[in-house]
């Protein structure tokens, strides 16, 4: 008997104003879909496509109803998108795993239609099950892209399959021998496009708990950057066979997944095979250069943290040394000029120089009557000067050229005492 533990989460990410990815959890049946559709299109049609799937694997419980689930599935959110306009266009991925009974052998049936992923985590190594069904990599597969270019492509979010665009789809599916120790993960791009490999065989490889796994996932393609919705489901099995490696964990049936009897669900016809893509368990020299990919891959986006954050410091670097230079500029200056008749002492650049503006420091006492009309047009233009002290001087040396035996005022001083000398008459 086979034993199966799980845990999801999901998050709308830092960009989405809506959460338009869905999962389902259950004791044998798991899946995550990711909508799309303007409006509550993607919405709509993950929650039609989840709760058909459901309802038809609960009708037929096999690996066969699993594909056949699928299939109703894209029948229900494609009538559902003709007979409401605002619905038009609405599709969703879908990616699922359920425990089946098949000829008296528990076996993981796995089905996928578009980008939404599942992989199997075995011994520390990660390998990705499905095959996205996206533009960029049908080009990986045709040989115009490498793998590490098509996880930058702007042309990788294109689907060329998904639930709901047509009355039609084509499923693939999987056969899993359900082996003690492994763990499966299902997650939306939302996932995989913030978090290469290495972060995700870090978090399965250390967090035992399926469900504290699932939130830490979750939470790292936030923090990474949250640009879409992001779905992760993580399940484990905890009873299952062991791992003799005679067999191949994952396989393709043959010819598809058929029902043990010979009989479909109503005990009258045999299902017709299903046609069920080819999967390559890697060997090692495979996952050399998968990881070698994986870690240009990383090194590109570390790369590119790094240029944003050196422009950034750069920027702010740039910025503020200007900030203190124009500030440098106006307060290392000063100038003698006129207001209200009286001589006064600014600090500043003479009409002000950007948002700075001249600010009076000194009002010196000195009227333009005490002046020789001569200085009069300079002083009321603005007598440039680099320091306070020569700005004050200079208003000394004009008052003193007017009239030289007059001394200045003294700014903040009392007035002189006044003695005055009474004579008695008759007194000497």
């Amino acid at each position: 008997m086979t034993v199966l533990r799980s845990g999801s989460a999901s998050d709308v990410g830092l960009v989405r104003s809506t959460n338009q990815d869905l999962a389902l959890e259950t004791s044998s049946l798991f899946a995550v879909a990711d909508g799309m559709g303007g409006h509550a299109g993607g919405e709509v049609a993950s929650r039609l496509a989840i709760d058909a799937l459901t309802a038809a694997f609960g009708r037929q419980p096999t690996g066969v109803g699993l594909a056949d689930a699928v299939t109703s599935a894209n029948a229900v959110v494609w009538a559902h998108s003709q007979e409401n306009a605002d619905l038009r266009g609405m599709g969703t991925t879908l990616t699922a795993v359920a425990l089946v009974d098949e000829g008296g052998h528990d076996v993981l049936a796995l089905v996928n239609v578009g980008d939404s992923r599942s992989y199997r985590f075995h011994d520390g190594e990660l390998t990705q099950i499905t095959k996205d069904h996206s533009l960029a990599e049908e080009m990986v597969l045709s040989g115009e892209l490498t793998p590490a270019e098509a996880a930058f492509h702007p042309h990788r979010h294109i689907l060329t399959r998904a639930l709901g665009v047509s009355p039609d789809v084509d499923v693939d599916v999987w056969r899993i021998r359900p082996i003690r120790g492994e763990r499966f993960l299902l997650c939306s791009d939302g996932l995989t496009n913030e978090l290469g490999n290495n972060q995700l065989i870090e978090v399965l490889s250390t967090v035992a708990d399926p469900q504290a796994a699932a939130d830490l996932l979750v939470r790292a393609a936030r923090t990474h950057g949250g640009s879409d919705n992001i779905t992760a489901v993580v399940i484990d099995v905890i009873v299952g066979d062991e791992d003799t490696g005679s067999v191949p964990a994952v396989a393709t049936m043959s010819p598809a997944f058929v029902d043990p009897t010979g009989l479909a669900s109503d005990g009258v016809s045999t299902p017709q095979p299903l046609a069920v893509p080819e999967i390559n368990i890697p060997n090692r020299r495979d996952r050399r250069r998968a990881k070698r990919r994986e870690r240009r891959r990383d090194r590109g986006r570390r790369l590119i943290t790094f240029r944003t954050l050196l422009f950034m410091v750069l920027f702010v670097a740039i910025v503020g040394a200007g900030y203190y230079s124009v500030r440098w500029y106006n307060t290392n200056s000063y100038y003698v000029g006129v207001n209200h008749n009286e001589l006064v002492i600014y600090q500043g650049r003479i009409g002000g120089f950007l948002w700075y503006k001249p600010v009076e420091v000194q009002r010196t006492g000195v009227t333009t009557a005490d002046v020789l009309a001569t200085y009069l047009p300079e002083i009321e233009a603005g007598v440039p000067e680099s320091t306070l002290a020569k700005a004050q001087n200079y208003v000394t040396n004009v008052r003193k050229t007017a009239n030289p035996t007059t001394v200045l005022p003294t700014p903040n001083t009392t007035a002189p005492t006044t003695t005055t000398t009474t004579t008695v008459p008759g007194t000497p």
